[in-house]
């Protein structure tokens, strides 16, 4: 009888194939053999499992050349099974959707999972046991393509398991996004959150509010360097937005590999790109443009019923375009400035019986609740949105600082765990000078490496708020905010491979990660981004010639 050997247990225990996937399995036993990848090779495959089968079909066409077909029976020829017998359903993947068993043998290979999801989520670990230069767009390798043979019994620790891309600070081509995709299903991330507003630019279409993408999509140039030096300015007009045909598109390639697209709409600060366009949505009815800086700033939505209104139309259009259970409505970053200065804003802040107008965000947030409620949708929202109260079903995107997660969990709340000193992204690996510009902060791989998402379990009760049971960890999610990171080489630059430790994070035990750092796996897996062409930072840190943490944007390319 095979023997499973999970790795926790045996810290000692080392293979050279399974050790060197990222994210690392749940468990792993290694043989002598492989399977080959010829020209009668078949994929077999029926009902729930065939959009996995053509998944892997595609994948190892690309890597070898041969067309291996997808066909209900073997026939006797070599075949790569692959095999969906549990109930499916649309819902968002728990951790038992993900679960999958792969068998390689010499003569027959076999992906065994109760849902598509997990089935996918095989698919990825094949591609990452092909020799790295499969993963290129065509095939190159002149020599016979094998699996090794071995058992993988795995499923991911969270459910969540996301990265978020800021696309309104600088706006990313649609085409980066899909490329974004692949890479993180090569994680085993299946979540892709796309903030789609803020007050650089707005980047979704709304028919009905069409001054949105005409003006509030674009930009009369961007400051040079950190906003904090003051340099000046690009003189260059930037922006762009996605139509809804665009986003739909990126769904439905989000949905083909089991990640679900999380649109975030950031309301009630954040909004000067809407304000550019419909100034009487604001406090003060003055045209402002759309920022060509960064940072926070006092212009924020009206407590009025059209400001409701504009909110609910766009909601609207997203949950047409955005299959996901979840949307995000931000909340982070809205100063109270305008409405402490507004005899409109506190006249509505005593009409709805508020203790004051720095009540107004937590209103605000129970509307969007309410109306996304009703289309069957659940919210997400930044830590700020607990300030005031937040809707007893609203999730907890925890950013500021981890301990409030702790303190989410324990006021009922569902968290995703996504604080600075863990998972973003877009703050410097390193603090050496030849790091290229990024927001501050310091987050080196090895950090990531190490952190551990749960907090110390919740009491069982809060302190007299309700005495609501305590709420999940849904997961964890990485951020990539673009104030900084202005083109997709950058955005890559800023990710990877830190990324690839996050995934770790999101999908391993502790145990398995202690016992196998991923730091050691991290030499082949490099390999791996190399053939897809990924600009990822050097491990070893950049070039001095790469200067760029004091002023203007550096150029960087790890090769």
């Amino acid at each position: 009888m095979l023997q499973l050997y999970n790795w926790s247990r045996f810290p000692w225990y080392r293979q050279s194939v399974p050790v060197e996937l990222i994210p690392l399995p749940l468990s792993v036993s290694e043989r002598q053999g492989s399977f080959l990848l010829g020209p009668t090779t078949v994929i077999v495959a029926t009902g729930p499992a065939l959009a996995s089968a053509w998944l892997l079909h595609d994948v190892l066409h690309t890597a070898t050349g041969h067309a291996m077909p997808v066909v209900p029976d073997a026939a006797g020829a070599p075949a790569i099974t692959v095999l969906v017998d549990g109930e499916t359903t649309d819902a968002f993947p728990s951790t038992a959707a993900e679960r999958y068993h792969l068998a390689i043998n010499e003569d027959h290979v076999t992906i065994h999972a109760a849902q598509p999801a997990g089935a996918t989520r095989a698919v990825q670990t094949v591609r990452q046991l092909l020799p790295a230069d499969a993963l290129r767009a065509a095939p190159v390798l002149t020599e016979p393509v094998t699996l090794p043979c071995l058992t993988i019994d795995d499923e991911p620790r969270f459910a969540w398991r996301g990265l978020m891309l800021d696309v309104a600070r600088h706006f990313q081509p649609k085409e980066f996004l899909l490329r974004l995709i692949d890479l993180a299903a090569l994680h085993r991330l299946n979540v892709l959150h796309l903030h789609l507003t803020d007050d650089q630019g707005w980047r979704l279409e709304v028919p009905s509010w069409p001054k949105l993408t005409q003006i509030g999509a674009w930009r009369s140039e961007t400051v040079l360097g950190h906003a904090r030096d003051q340099l000046g300015f690009d003189g260059t007009p930037h922006g762009g937005y996605y139509t809804i045909a665009d986003l739909k598109e990126v769904v439905a390639y989000a949905r083909a590999r089991h990640i679900t697209v999380v649109p975030e709409v950031d309301l009630p600060g954040h909004v000067r790109s809407a304000l550019a366009a419909y100034p009487e949505l604001g406090n003060t009815g003055t045209t402002q443009p759309v920022a060509t800086t960064f940072g926070v700033f006092e212009q924020i939505l009206a407590p009025t019923d059209e400001a409701l209104r504009f909110a609910r139309d766009v909601f609207d259009v997203v949950v047409d375009i955005f299959d996901s259970p979840f949307i995000h409505i931000g909340g982070d970053e809205c100063p109270r400035t305008e409405w402490q200065q507004s005899a409109a804003a506190r006249a509505r802040a005593d009409e709805l019986g508020l203790p004051g107008v720095e009540f107004l965000q937590s209103w605000f947030t129970a509307q969007f609740a309410q109306h996304l409620r009703q289309h069957g949708r659940r919210v997400i929202g930044w830590d700020e949105i607990l300030d005031g109260g937040a809707p007893d079903d609203a999730v907890i995107s925890v950013w500021r600082e981890f301990g409030i997660a702790a303190k989410a969990l324990a006021a009922g709340h569902d968290v995703i765990v996504a604080p600075q000193e863990a998972v973003y992204l877009d703050f410097y690996a390193s603090p050496g000078p030849a790091e290229p510009l990024h927001i501050h902060g310091n987050l080196p791989l090895e950090t990531i490496a190490e952190f551990d998402p749960v907090p110390a379990s919740p009491d069982d009760r809060t302190d007299g708020a309700g005495h609501r049971a305590p709420g999940a960890v849904l997961g964890v999610q990485a951020q990539l905010w673009t104030e900084y990171l202005p083109t997709p080489r950058e955005v890559e630059y800023a990710a990877f491979p830190r990324l690839a430790a996050v995934a770790e994070m999101a999908w391993a035990s502790m145990d398995n990660r202690r016992a196998q750092p991923v730091t050691e796996r991290l030499t082949t897996h490099l390999t791996r981004l190399d053939a897809l062409g990924v600009n990822y930072r050097p491990p070893a840190g950049p070039h001095p010639w790469q200067s760029g943490g004091t002023g203007a944007r550096a150029r960087f390319d790890h090769r």
